[in-house]
């Protein structure tokens, strides 16, 4: 499903990390009273009225700072601005306009981008000191005071007005598979092999795919689209390429919108780099079945059992991946490829019957007991499968809280003893008395 994404633009100081912090519920965002602290930009996830988002922190915008960085910081703002379904513009209601604010708006108003104009730091919540602002052109300015949360409500009633219904990538008949990774590994030509076509464009250049690209084929009689993303490069190296920036948000999104992540790594390389893992574990956060292609094995740098025990030591909090060696090159093992899609596909699917699952459950309870607190064990009544892909499961109890992570992961284990689970996260919901 598509999270429409909000960027969070203005000038520096105006609150705009406390108000990221704020909406997304834990402090991600560094919030500082030195201008030009948040320079790149910082996504997380929010949630309003059923409504899910993605919510982007940029860096101030200066005009005048003599700030070495300030040419990036725009830039970084503009990506956001230009990749955003809705704008929000913080500005200072204690200061009023500002040529800065002026400057921001004129960006905005080019954008053509829904914007919801927030009149900030306003403690008392003076109304009528919002009213210069309808100056700016971007129509009616929304008080607000982050640090004592007064008319929060009203500026997410406000975002979620401007979301728009958007389709998923294709049609929902078709089974959607997203290609990511750091760019020059290879994933436009292991799209190409797999459907034998030269469909997308294949360079050495890295960040030749900017944008996703949707290529349906047929396999194993069944309709699929690859969805080949553009290439995700470290934070540090997008701040400099602003089309890359747009392709991090891209390369997001198609995750999201995919039933299965295909996850090309370098097989020419000795390491899992940084940006590997944190590709992966955007996939898993995402909740999405996937497959480790590691790519380029005709010029492999390690054996096959090297390889995975670097995989496990830096995948370690998805152990449950599914792995193949390939060379999209000479074709080696690529054909192999799609029958590991559908398998961790299938396994995301899968449901489990009532009297299965509390089988399971007993086994896991009678070889390692839950949690005690003051002598008192936690009682688990029973468990259910709530949802499929991927495979959820809530777990009702007396008292949620001393349901910690080491037993969430050793019931994890125990059910993918006895059930194929492999390549697809699964998760574990915890609801106490009282809960809903």
């Amino acid at each position: 499903m598509y999270k429409p994404i909000v960027a969070v633009v203005g000038r520096p100081n105006v609150g705009k990390s406390t108000f990221f912090n704020k909406i997304c519920g834990k402090r991600i965002s560094i919030v500082d009273d030195t201008p030009g602290v948040t320079r790149d930009r910082i996504y997380a996830d929010a949630e309003w009225s059923g409504h899910t988002f993605t919510l982007v922190d940029t860096g101030g915008i200066d005009g005048k700072s003599e700030d070495a960085f300030q040419k990036d910081i725009k830039k970084q703002a503009e990506i956001a601005i230009n990749e955003a379904d809705v704008i929000v513009f913080l500005v200072d209601g204690r200061v009023g306009v500002t040529t800065n604010d002026e400057e921001v708006a004129s960006i905005l108003q080019r954008s053509k981008t829904p914007v919801v104009l927030v009149v900030n730091k306003l403690d008392n919540f003076e109304v009528e000191k919002t009213y210069e602002f309808y100056s700016l052109g971007l129509g009616q300015p929304y008080p607000l005071s982050v640090m004592q949360s007064k008319g929060i409500g009203d500026v997410l009633d406000a975002i979620v007005a401007n979301f728009k219904e958007r389709a998923d990538l294709g049609d929902e008949n078709l089974t959607k598979i997203a290609v990511v990774g750091r760019p020059n590994v290879g994933k436009s030509s292991l799209v190409n092999r797999l459907i034998g076509k030269e469909r997308v464009v294949v360079s050495d250049i890295e960040g030749t795919t900017r944008d996703a690209v949707l290529v349906p084929f047929k396999y194993n009689k069944k309709d699929y689209a690859l969805v080949d993303t553009a290439g995700l490069r470290r934070q540090r190296s997008v701040e400099k390429v602003s089309i890359e920036g747009y392709s991090v948000l891209r390369t997001m999104s198609a995750i999201d919108e995919a039933d299965v992540s295909v996850i090309v790594v370098d097989g020419s390389q000795d390491i899992i780099s940084e940006q590997d893992v944190r590709i992966a574990g955007y996939v898993d956060e995402a909740g999405k079945p996937s497959v480790i292609v590691v790519n380029k094995w005709d010029i492999k740098s390690k054996s096959k059992d090297e390889f995975i025990k670097m995989l496990k030591v830096s995948l370690s909090f998805m152990s449950y991946f599914k792995v193949i060696f390939v060379s999209a090159l000479t074709g080696e093992s690529t054909g192999q490829i799609m029958a590991l899609v559908e398998e961790v596909y299938q396994n995301s699917s899968k449901r489990i019957t009532t009297g299965l699952l509390n089988d399971l459950l007993q086994e896991a309870i009678l070889n390692y007991e839950p949690p005690a607190h003051n002598g008192n064990r936690v009682k688990i009544k029973y468990i259910t499968q709530v949802a499929t892909n991927p495979p959820t499961f809530v777990l009702f109890v007396n008292d949620a809280k001393y349901i910690n992570f080491s037993y969430r992961r050793y019931l994890e284990n125990r059910f993918r003893e006895r059930v194929d689970f492999s390549g697809t996260p699964i998760k574990f919901i915890i609801k106490g008395k009282g809960d809903e």
